[in-house]
C-alpha cells in the first residue's frame, strides 16, 4: 500500500548477519518454505512474527517494514523537486494524484505537508477549471489546517499560517486573510525587536561569524522585502503616475547599488514587471517597453543558469548557514518550464493591450513562446 519493502529488507539482513533461510527459519519456529515466500513477496509474516524478525535483526518495526513516517530534511527537498518536474513533464492530473498519494502516505510529516501545501500553491492554476482550483486549494487548506491543528513546532505552524492565509486570498477569502495575519503583523509587536537582541547576545557570547551571518540574512531579506513592498505600492497606486514613477527610480536605486538582477533575478523580474503594468495603465508605451527589457534581462538569467537556486554574492557572502536551514535549502520552488509559461501568460496582461502591434512586444511573445 505504501511501497512497503519488507521481502528486501528480511533478505538484506538476512545476508548481512550471514545466515541461511534456514538458520532464520529454525531461530523464528517456521518452515525455510515460509521465509523464502517472505522474501519473494508472495505472502508476509505475521504480526508477531514481525516484531521477532525486528528484535532478531536489532532493528525497528518501522525500518524493517521499510516504512518512513518522517521524512528527513533531505528526503523533502528531493521530493519536492521531483514533484514539480512532474508538473511540468506530467499529464496535470497524474502529478496531482502523486502529490495526493504522498500526503496521504505522510499526513503526520508536517514539514512535508505544508511543503505539499505550497505545491499546490504554486501550481493550482494549472487546472483546467477554476472549480478545480478552487478544490486544491480547499485541500491545501485542510492540510494546513490540519499542521495547526496537531504540530508542535512553532516554526512549521508558523509558516503554515502565513501559507493558509496566502490559499485563502487565491480563494477570494480576504477577510479570513487579514483575521489570519493581522494579530501577528502589527508593526509595533516587541516580536520585531528579537533579531537585533538576538544579534547582541552572539555578540556577547563572543559569536560573531554567527552574528555576521544572521545581520547578513535579515538585511537580504529586508532587501527583498522593500522591493516586493515597492511592487505592492504600484499596484496600489497604479493610477497615479508621478507617485509611481518615484517608486519606480527608488526601488531601481535600491536594486542597482545590491545588484539584484544577478542576486535574485525572480524578484527583480516582479519589480521590472509590475512596474511595466504601472507604465501600461497610464499609456507610456515607452517607459512600459523598457521595464519590460528589465524584465527580460532577469528572466533569461534565469532561464540560462544551469540551475536556479538561492545564493548570496561578495557582499552577502555569509548566506550560505540561513539558506540551509529554509525548508528546501537553496532549490527554487518552480523550474524554467513553469517559468517560461507564466511569462507568456504574464505578457497578455490587460494593461500592455496598446502596445501589442508594436515590433519590440512582439519580440518578447515570440521568444517567450518558444
Amino acid at each position: 500500500m505504501y511501497g512497503l519493502n519488507l521481502a528486501d529488507n528480511i533478505t538484506r539482513l538476512r545476508h548481512e548477519r550471514r545466515i541461511t533461510q534456514e538458520e532464520l527459519a529454525d531461530f523464528l519456529g517456521v518452515t525455510k518454505a515460509a521465509v523464502s515466500k517472505w522474501e519473494n513477496a508472495q505472502s508476509t509474516p505475521e504480526l508477531l512474527i514481525v516484531l521477532e524478525l525486528a528484535t532478531f535483526f536489532d532493528v525497528t518495526v518501522d525500518s524493517l517494514l521499510g516504512y518512513e513516517p518522517q521524512l528527513s530534511r533531505e528526503q523533502i527537498r528531493r521530493r519536492y523537486g521531483e514533484l514539480s518536474e512532474d508538473f511540468v513533464n506530467l499529464p496535470f492530473d497524474e502529478a496531482l494524484s502523486k502529490v495526493r498519494e504522498l500526503a496521504h502516505r505522510y499526513y503526520s510529516c508536517y514539514p512535508f505537508l505544508l511543503q505539499l501545501s505550497i505545491i499546490y500553491w504554486n501550481h493550482f492554476m494549472l487546472a483546467d477549471t477554476r472549480e478545480e482550483q478552487v478544490e486544491l486549494l480547499c485541500e491545501a487548506v485542510a492540510w494546513c489546517d490540519h499542521i495547526l491543528e496537531n504540530c508542535g513546532d512553532v516554526g512549521v505552524c508558523g509558516n503554515a499560517l502565513v501559507v493558509k492565509a496566502g490559499l485563502s486570498l487565491q480563494l477570494g477569502r480576504p477577510q479570513e486573510t487579514i483575521a489570519l495575519l493581522e494579530p501577528t503583523a502589527e508593526p509595533s509587536r516587541l516580536s520585531g525587536q528579537d533579531g537585533g537582541i538576538l544579534v547582541q547576545a552572539y555578540q556577547m557570547a563572543g559569536k560573531k561569524d554567527k552574528a555576521r551571518s544572521y545581520v547578513q540574512a535579515r538585511q537580504y531579506l529586508g532587501l527583498l522585502n522593500m522591493v516586493v513592498d515597492g511592487m505592492l505600492s504600484l499596484a496600489l497606486y497604479e493610477n497615479d503616475l508621478p507617485r509611481c514613477e518615484e517608486t519606480i527610480r527608488r526601488m531601481k536605486g535600491i536594486m542597482r547599488e545590491y545588484r539584484l538582477e544577478a542576486l535574485h533575478p525572480n524578484v527583480a523580474a516582479q519589480f521590472y514587471f509590475q512596474s511595466a503594468v504601472a507604465y501600461g495603465v497610464n499609456e507610456k508605451w515607452e517607459g512600459a517597453l523598457e521595464a519590460l527589457g528589465g524584465f527580460e534581462r532577469c528572466v533569461s538569467r534565469l532561464m540560462e543558469a544551469e540551475q536556479i537556486t538561492l545564493h548570496g554574492d561578495e557582499y552577502f557572502d555569509l548566506l550560505d548557514e540561513w539558506i540551509e536551514r529554509l525548508p528546501l535549502g537553496n532549490m527554487a520552488p518552480r523550474d524554467r518550464s513553469f517559468i517560461r509559461k507564466n511569462v507568456g501568460d504574464a505578457l497578455k496582461h490587460p494593461a500592455f493591450a496598446g502596445m501589442k502591434e508594436r515590433k519590440e512586444f512582439q519580440r518578447l511573445i515570440r521568444l517567450f513562446a518558444n
